[in-house]
């Protein structure tokens, strides 16, 4: 009988154990990202609270204001919806990416961009909302251009150019990546 086996253990089996659990607490450590998007609803709520404010406010003050400042307050009010359909995005995408599956297949409001969503994809649409956002704080600008100085404007339009020009960056990277997995798998 051969005691090398007795002194010199293989480490297949020793590590084995310890593989399985170090692999199994990485896999869990995954919900420690929960409470973060389950704060991101909590900012949705504030930003809900926010619109309705808003939206209050403009109401009560229709028959004193001037066309212009009510284009700025729904100008505002959009600005409000689109960062509520980023957190959207952020908390469905990000939970259903990186947390857990919602299983939501069979639901008749699954959005539809869920079905095949993945990182790339969340960072893409992300940065798309992005530039709509930037777009309505630019629009703002402009509409209020003589009471803002050049320097202020010229730099709003840098950092708007600067999220177009990254968000067509990432989508051509997505693109790139998507294409070359394809053929991997062909």
């Amino acid at each position: 009988m051969d005691n090398s086996d007795e002194i010199n253990p293989s480490p297949k089996r020793d590590t084995q154990p310890l593989h399985g659990v170090l692999g199994n607490l990485i896999f869990l450590s995954r919900w420690l990202q929960a409470p973060l998007y389950l704060g991101l609803i909590i900012a949705q709520a504030v930003y809900v609270f926010h619109f309705l404010v808003e939206l209050w406010h403009l109401v009560q003050k229709t028959t004193q204001i001037t066309e212009t400042e009510i284009m700025l307050t729904v100008l505002g009010l959009i600005d409000v919806v689109m960062i509520a359909n980023l957190l959207i995005m952020v908390i469905v995408g990000g939970y259903e990416t990186f947390v857990s599956r919602l299983h939501l297949e069979k639901h008749p409001d699954q959005p539809e961009w869920l079905s095949h969503v993945n990182a790339g994809i969340l960072k893409v649409k992300l940065a798309t909302a992005l530039i709509g956002i930037s777009s309505i704080h630019l629009l703002k600008t402009f509409i209020e251009a003589d009471r803002i100085s050049e320097k202020v404007l010229l730099w709003q339009v840098a950092i708007h150019m600067t999220f177009v020009i990254s968000a067509l960056l990432l989508a051509y990277i997505d693109r790139l990546t998507s294409t070359a997995t394809q053929v991997k798998r062909h």
